[in-house]
């Protein structure tokens, strides 16, 4: 039995509904660890063009290692915002000539939240969506459905339109503890070595095969 490679576009054989990101995307704007997975019945090869939308700006998406992301989740990039800073929010400059000659600076220097950054073992639901700016934390989960506006912290779980936090996962300890271990950033045979812990064990004892 082998190890399966973070390289392998199709990780299970004969099914291409399920893609590895980092072999798959070519933007240099998007940014996605090993072994985060896109499933998609139709559409999985096409990430780059269905889900990261409007990304026009400098703004980049960074995805972590070891994250689920299910069939419709959509990233909106800074692109989709239109300035607020006066009575219209209409986006003349796009339309070129004169609208844009006269609007450049003023769309240039829109105010932006950054890049938009998915943590570590991080499983997003169905039909979610990633606001512009936002960050998640290692081991969060958003639940499907969920318009994620703000912030999630790690090892939250977070649902809803927008999406609020509906409890944590572990205590504020035991999630110290977690993001001290970062067992995302071991070698692969360490994470293969203990899987079954990793998987169904509890922080403390991941603790203790992290050494």
């Amino acid at each position: 039995m082998t190890i399966p490679s973070p390289d392998n576009l199709y990780p299970l054989p004969d099914i291409a509904r399920t893609v590895l990101l980092r072999p798959l995307v070519k933007n240099p704007q998007i940014e996605v660890g090993e072994y985060t997975y896109y499933d998609d019945p139709q559409h999985a090869e096409e990430f780059e063009q269905r889900n990261v939308l409007y990304n026009y700006g400098t703004e980049k998406l960074v995805i972590g290692r070891y994250c689920a992301l299910a069939e419709g989740v959509r990233f909106i990039m800074a692109g989709a915002n239109h300035n607020m800073a006066g009575p219209s929010t209409f986006p003349f400059t796009i339309f070129g000539g004169l609208w844009a000659e006269k609007t450049l600076d003023i769309a240039l220097g829109a105010p932006s939240r950054g890049d938009t950054v998915v943590g570590n073992d991080v499983w997003i639901g169905y039909q979610s969506m990633i606001m512009p700016g936002v960050r998640i934390g290692n081991g969060a989960i958003i639940a499907a459905g969920s318009v994620v506006v703000s912030d999630v912290p790690a090892y939250g779980i977070v649902g809803g339109n927008p999406a609020k936090v509906l409890r944590k996962r572990y205590s504020d300890e035991e999630i110290e503890l977690l993001e001290r271990v970062a067992w995302w950033d071991w070698p692969v045979e360490k994470v293969t070595e203990h899987v079954r812990v990793i998987m169904s064990g509890t922080p403390a004892e991941l603790a203790e095969v992290a050494d």
